[in-house]
């Protein structure tokens, strides 16, 4: 299933692609970098949104499981916090 940031992120790469062409037709290096800039925060976006996908299809599947890490990340977190 594809969330929000995933079709955003999409874009954002699709959009960024289209700006890096348009500023090398051009010879608009601001823009170019732009776009770069822009193709990278979009996979990076799509990433994430892959990301989110996975985590909550584990949990879904697998609710002990996800249970038990988070109470494991709670400790370890509460251990080092300590003083």
């Amino acid at each position: 299933m594809v969330n929000e940031n995933e079709f955003e992120g999409a874009a954002r790469e699709f959009g960024g692609r289209v700006q890096d062409a348009l500023g090398g037709l051009t010879g608009d290096a601001k823009t170019q970098a732009e776009g770069k800039w822009n193709q990278a925060a979009g996979r990076a976006q799509r990433s994430f949104g892959s990301a989110v996908d996975d985590v909550i299809d584990n949990v879904q599947d697998r609710p002990l499981a996800a249970l038990a890490a988070v109470a494991g990340v709670a400790f370890l977190a509460g251990w080092l916090l300590r003083k």
